[in-house]
């Protein structure tokens, strides 16, 4: 018995001695991706203005990176608080830890006034942060990697445009294994297949836009955070709200009875265009009633050619048939 015993010890010992080891490799190896590159951009005023554009209506960086007022219909952003960070994702939300959407205004402190533009660079397309920890893929990277290098340096210019704010944003704090699993998520090489010439073809540039807004991260739905094969935009993501209730994507196929293959082109454009009307997501949200993620006021300054571009690559999808429960109010109070 004690030779038995002795022997599982020495088991009970290798085991633990092969899991540290392969943990201390995991912290050290990854994230396996080069160093920033070395790049200086001529933030010239077109390239700032593309940037202002994309960054507030098509990427919409400036969505997550600012506070949002969640007491009102599509949670409108809340004015001066541009790029201050501080957006939580945490398990009430369904996410591995909690996380955090960092300050990208320019203070020096408590932003991202002292990095490189090759650090935010490779921040946006590859996961990783200034001193190379890895980034929770609720940043959309592996969008943002398909990105055009000029709209990239676009984005890089315009935020370094933004007022500093002072906001000292906490670390992430990952579950376990989700902290070594995140590290070996970040990306190594620009994807950046899309050459400006190609965009000017509309059904490419039309599934440009919509990739570089990330809509299928949130418009395909997903099963232990991948997505279902064979259900790219056919909506039924979810979404959870701290309260308990559930918010699910919508279909965006060409399905006609699920989907929108019943949508004319201009009803496409008019339902973003609505919400350039202030009111629309002034109004309070009643407990229990439906609200959305979706930035609607952001979406709405997308330009009519871009919205147009993106419904008629939509309409070259597979139509899918599933039909979306859109919204569970959370749980009544005992």
């Amino acid at each position: 018995m004690k030779k038995a015993l002795k022997i599982f010890g020495y088991v009970v010992v290798a085991i633990v001695a092969i899991a540290a080891a392969g943990i201390l490799y995991m912290q050290y190896a990854f994230p396996n991706v080069d160093a920033a590159p070395t790049i200086s951009i001529n933030k010239t005023p077109a390239l700032v203005e593309r940037g202002e554009y994309l960054a507030n209506h098509v990427a919409v960086c400036i969505d997550c990176h600012s506070a949002r007022d969640f007491s009102k219909f599509a949670a409108p952003l809340v004015p001066g608080t541009e790029g201050k960070g501080g957006e939580v994702f945490n398990h009430s939300m369904g996410f591995p830890g909690t996380f955090y959407a960092r300050n990208i205004t320019p203070d020096k402190e408590t932003g991202i006034g002292n990095w490189t533009d090759g650090e935010i660079y490779r921040a946006m397309t590859k996961g990783v942060s200034k001193n190379g920890d890895p980034l929770f893929p609720v940043m959309p990277y592996n969008a943002y990697n398909k990105m055009s290098k000029q709209d990239a340096y676009a984005i890089i210019s315009y935020i370094r445009t933004l007022k500093p704010i002072k906001n000292e944003v906490p670390k992430a704090d990952p579950d376990f294994p989700m902290n070594l699993i995140m590290r070996t998520m970040p990306l190594k090489a620009d994807a950046n297949s899309v050459e400006e010439t190609a965009l000017g073809d509309e059904v490419l540039r039309g599934k440009y836009l919509l990739t570089i807004a990330s809509c299928g991260d949130c418009h395909t739905p997903a099963e232990k955070g991948k997505p279902i094969e064979g259900k790219y935009m056919a909506g039924g993501f979810e979404f959870k709200f701290p309260n308990g209730a559930v918010l699910r994507s919508a279909n965006i196929t060409p399905d006609k009875q699920t989907g929108i293959g019943t949508w004319s082109e201009d009803m496409f454009v008019q339902r973003f265009k609505s919400f350039e009307d202030p009111a629309m997501t002034a109004r309070k949200v009643s407990p229990g009633e439906m609200n959305t993620i979706m930035p609607w006021a952001m979406y709405a300054g997308m330009k009519e050619q871009d919205l147009r571009a993106i419904y008629r690559y939509l309409r070259t999808l597979e139509p899918q048939k599933n039909k979306i429960e859109r919204f569970t109010p959370a749980p009544a109070k005992s």
